[in-house]
């Protein structure tokens, strides 16, 4: 017998590796229980950071708007993008976007061309079929068939199953109030995309940016709010339209002016046009005559030429000037509608709106003066606000003595008519010139962008002479009962192929309110308005800019916190008076 011993056989080695792992997770000497509570714990935390995950998809999915253009959309193709809320200055919308479903198709995937096209234009019937079936013929990736669609017509297409036939959800802009705010809010394209107005403002100044770098979303923008009253804007366009039909005139304009804060409470151009339904935005008869329209203002350019004069020093209200006879310059003559064929002081040339005794009191002081006073008013630069639409102001070629002349009572000169608001503004807030805005501003900001371009004691005066034509000038139509208003007139005969007109007429109201601590400008406008019974055969400023500025002053001076004050004594005891006890 052999004396070798059976070796035994080797130990598996899967015990050591278990022992190994249970001391690196619970440690040596650790019961069961212990290793069971573990294990729950461990199973616990898998779950929570599985929901977790779960969670934070949900708030991304919620968070970033579903108007994103998906991967297959490409960049030809934009998916029209949220915009923030224009609001008026006392919270109510102007502007708002809303959700509207889109139809798109893939190319790629549609099965049966043909077939697609049958029922999606049974649906829709106003889609072209040639059209469609080109679209769903190409070799695109994505391409759009219909925009905004009803989501009747949604649910209809859906049920058909088309293959390759899909929507997304887009924003639309929508204005609530129709063509209330039409000329100042602008409108957007079908990408949702500013083309005038604020809308325009708002993608240039980083709405655009915003969109294509994605962050524009919902909840990121908060709203624009702007100067204008919506209420103070209703009244005033209600005023216009019922004055344009009155008078026949072609078109009819007005804006509210803060002549402190130099904030556009409201501003309508008649005609205009619905942004809900732009087809007729385009329209020439339709533009903003206020900012983009360039017209020769009339007579209400003297309180530019009297207020000049006042501050120069080398007039005063008690210097005269001959309005005897019509002015000879060269073969022209210069001659007063209501002639009083005497020696005028300034105060009389002012309110019987003389224009021999506006040229004479603009030649005394020269034509020099007269191109830096209009400079510094800026009457001769372009006029910039958050509108795009404006345009340059038409200059004399040569700026003659006969150009002096005719441009101190508002001929020869064509400015936009909120420019001339603007200037006549400083003229009676204390002289300083505040560059006109859209966007709601306090006191304190219109401080710091002003200039002072007059004195304050020829801002007094001009008030005086301001009151003075409505209660016994050319604007006696506009004086309404507790708002002691002030104003001047101005009647313009219209350029026709070169050569003024005998018959048709521009004609504007410039109104202060109150007169003897002025909060707001108003300015009416009617264009080629025509003579009524009513008007004698006459259609000059005061017998149809005059009476509708009183109308609209009637109805927007409460909307605006002006408080009637009733038995106010008349101009030279009120306003005057305060001139000679600050001197």
């Amino acid at each position: 017998m052999s004396a070798v011993s059976e070796v035994p056989p080797a130990q598996p080695s899967e015990p050591r590796l278990r022992r190994l792992k249970q001391t690196l997770l619970y440690g040596r000497n650790v019961d069961r229980s212990v290793r069971a509570r573990a294990r729950v714990g461990l199973t616990i935390i898998g779950f929570i950071a599985v929901y977790a995950i779960i969670a934070l998809r949900l708030v991304m999915f919620g968070v970033i708007s579903d108007s994103r253009t998906p991967p297959h959309v490409i960049l030809d193709d934009a998916v029209a993008t949220a915009r923030p809320d224009i609001l008026d200055r006392n919270g109510e919308i102007l502007a708002t976007d809303v959700r509207v479903p889109s139809l798109y198709g893939e190319p790629r995937r549609i099965i049966d061309v043909d077939e697609a096209v049958e029922l999606l234009t049974a649906d829709l019937p106003d889609l072209d079929a040639s059209e469609l079936r080109a679209r769903l013929s190409s070799k695109r990736g994505f391409v759009w068939l219909k925009r905004d669609i009803t989501p009747a017509q949604e649910k209809e297409i859906y049920s058909q199953g088309i293959p390759g036939i899909g929507f997304l959800n887009e924003n639309k802009r929508v204005y609530p109030n129709g063509p209330e705010v039409s000329h100042l809010i602008g409108l957007v394209n079908i990408d949702n995309q500013g083309i005038a107005g604020m809308e325009k403002w708002l993608d240039s100044h980083g709405l655009a940016a915003l969109h294509m770098a994605g962050l524009a979303t919902d909840r990121l923008q908060n709203p624009v709010v702007l100067a204008a009253d919506l209420r103070v804007q209703h009244a005033l366009r209600d005023e216009l339209v019922a004055a344009r039909e009155q008078f026949h005139a072609i078109a009819a304009a007005g804006l509210v002016l803060n002549v402190n804060t130099g904030e556009v409470v409201a501003l309508v151009s008649e005609p205009d046009y619905d942004p809900n339904d732009p087809r007729k935005a385009n329209d020439p008869s339709r533009i903003n005559r206020l900012t983009t329209g360039v017209y020769e203002m009339g007579s209400t350019f003297k309180a530019f030429t009297v207020a000049m004069a006042l501050d120069s020093g080398k007039v005063t209200l008690n210097s005269t000037f001959d309005a005897r006879h019509p002015l000879r310059m060269g073969r022209f003559l210069i001659h007063d509608f209501d002639a009083q064929n005497r020696i005028l002081t300034v105060p009389e040339i002012f309110y019987y709106s003389s224009n021999i005794g506006a040229a004479r009191i603009a030649l005394s002081l020269g034509t020099d003066e007269q191109q830096a006073f209009l400079k510094k008013m800026g009457q001769l630069d372009r006029l910039r606000t958050e509108l795009p639409e404006s345009a340059d102001p038409i200059l004399p070629r040569r700026w003659s003595d006969l150009t002096t002349a005719t441009i101190a009572f508002g001929h020869g000169l064509s400015v936009a008519p909120l420019q001339a608001a603007m200037g006549v503004a400083a003229i009676m807030n204390g002289g300083i010139l505040i560059p006109p805005t859209f966007l709601k501003r306090s006191r304190e900001q219109a401080e710091a962008l002003g200039k002072r371009v007059i004195k304050p004691q020829t801002s007094v005066m001009m008030r005086y002479l301001m009151r003075l034509n409505v209660e016994k000038g050319t604007a006696r139509k506009a004086d309404v009962p507790g708002y002691y208003i002030g104003g001047k007139t101005g009647t313009a005969d219209k350029v026709v192929n070169g050569r003024y007109s005998k018959t048709k007429v521009l004609t504007d109201f410039m109104a202060i309110i109150p007169a003897d601590h002025p909060r707001y400008l108003l300015l009416i406008m009617l264009d080629e308005p025509k003579a009524t019974p009513q008007t004698h055969g006459f259609t000059t400023s005061g017998w149809n800019a005059v009476p509708v500025g009183g109308r609209v002053v009637r109805r927007i001076a409460p909307l605006l916190g002006i408080e009637p004050r009733m038995d106010l004594p008349p101009a030279d005891q009120l306003i005057l008076a305060s001139l000679k006890e600050s001197r």
